[in-house]
């Protein structure tokens, strides 16, 4: 069970990440989550260089596809700002959406990785797949209440786990 809690890599943000490096291991798709991830929670609105990083991988061939346990209004909005596919309420770590969203665009799991920034739904979810798991910190320090808790759990966890490699 540990190694289903730890990502592949652990990065500061969407934008520390080595386009030509997941290409190199054969990425060709990433899916990935919202809240947090590439938008703060409390943000309805995307920035131009979230824009810019979305240009950027789709011109490296890159497909892309949100997967959010975020309501259907949330996913649906971001869904035509930033001009890609994306499933809500998800019910992340379940397999099903991260299979839908491989379904949608037309690759396997060991093309994809999955990006976001909590331990217990995206990475046990992408992992529980094989998808190439990347952290990120999150962008946000206010968060659901729900998320607030496992996010201490996600701590010790983590401290844990990268204490007995």
């Amino acid at each position: 069970m540990p190694s289903l809690l730890l990502p592949k890599l652990y990065v500061e943000s969407i934008f520390c990440l080595d386009l030509e490096k997941l290409k190199a291991l054969g990425i060709d798709t990433i899916i990935t989550d919202l809240d947090n991830t590439l938008v703060p929670w409390v943000e309805h609105e995307a920035n131009p260089t979230l824009l810019a990083w979305l240009k950027e991988l789709r011109a490296r061939g890159f497909k892309v596809c949100l997967v959010s346990n975020a309501l259907e209004q949330r996913i649906a909005h971001f869904r035509q700002v930033l001009g890609i596919p994306g499933l809500s309420k998800a019910n992340k770590p379940s397999r099903r959406a991260f299979l839908q969203a491989l379904d949608l665009l037309g690759s396997r799991p060991e093309q994809a990785a999955m990006i976001g920034d909590q331990v217990f739904t995206d990475v046990l979810g992408g992992n529980r797949l094989g998808l190439y798991t990347i952290l990120v910190v999150p962008l946000c320090r206010r968060e659901f209440l729900g998320t607030r808790v496992l996010r201490l759990v996600e701590r010790v966890i983590l401290r844990n786990l990268v204490l007995q490699k």
